[in-house]
């Protein structure tokens, strides 16, 4: 007689967390890697993610992948967190390892990386980047950004202290890289960059662009870390700009393929996956 062991329980926390892709991601990913997971959706009231999270480890989970608005939490209750955790003061991936610790990882700059560099295939060495936001989102991608080497990266936000603080946290990671980084006011923020990164939730909430269109030139790539219609409103307005615009879909399977990798040892076919989700929508 044998038995089989019951797959490692996975799941993502957020608020809201219904819409999320997530799910069918990572059951993909295991059924291409021949990994044994269980992966679902957690609703998570505003102020219950602490407790939400001691349930599910205490249950058994095996890690959990963290959406807004707790990535700030899943940093701060984490027992171990990687330095880009540190630095940005968010992670989006924890794992629960046997002895009760709890360890934090932000894959989420790496995801945004893959999808610019090798999926749109656009180099960010030596370019002038613009990010708009200094938020949780933002603030997990900077580090991944600059490890790119890009000539600048200017951060625009609608509260500057904001964005000045998030450069402060990195200014040794930018030295080091030689790559000059600043925060400027969100309706100054430069003109004709390479690269604008939406890292604001401006499409979701209904709002404005909130960066003057001058920031664009022809053949500038216009990303969104949203997707669907949550970018529609950011990605209209860069194409009516000649920029070249794209959602942020590809960031969120390629940070889930890192997460698993982290949790499972082995890295997915996440083109694959991206292109599989695509057709979906």
């Amino acid at each position: 007689m044998t038995t089989t062991s019951a797959p490692d329980v996975y799941c993502v926390m957020g608020h809201p967390v219904e819409h999320s892709r997530s799910p069918w991601i990572h059951a993909r990913f295991a059924e291409l890697t021949g990994q044994r997971i269980a992966y679902t959706r957690r609703l998570v009231p505003l102020d219950g993610f602490a407790r939400a999270l001691a349930d599910f480890a205490a249950a058994g989970g095996a890690g959990c992948n963290v959406t807004v608005p707790f990535k700030h939490d899943a940093a701060r209750l984490a027992t171990h967190a990687s330095d880009r955790v540190r630095r940005a003061g968010a992670a989006n991936t924890l794992s629960f390892r046997a002895d009760g610790t709890v360890h934090a990882e932000n894959t989420d700059g790496l995801g945004l990386v893959a999808d610019i560099v090798v999926n749109a295939g656009v180099a960010l060495a030596g370019r002038d980047v613009l990010l708009v936001g200094a938020g949780g989102a933002a603030a997990g991608v900077l580090a991944p950004l600059l490890d790119q080497a890009p000539r600048r990266i200017t951060v625009a936000n609608r509260t500057e202290a904001r964005a000045q603080a998030l450069v402060q946290a990195h200014a040794d990671l930018a030295a080091s890289r030689q790559v000059v980084l600043e925060a400027l006011p969100i309706g100054q923020p430069g003109t004709g960059f390479d690269v604008v990164i939406n890292a604001t939730a401006s499409s979701l909430a209904g709002g404005e662009v909130p960066v003057p269109d001058t920031v664009l030139r022809e053949g500038t790539l216009a990303y969104d870390m949203m997707y669907g219609p949550a970018a529609q409103g950011f990605m209209d307005w860069a194409r009516a700009h000649g920029a070249v615009p794209r959602d942020g879909l590809g960031m969120l399977v390629e940070q889930a393929a890192e997460a698993f990798a982290v949790w499972r040892g082995v890295r997915p076919p996440a083109a694959q996956v991206l292109q599989e989700l695509r057709a979906q929508l």
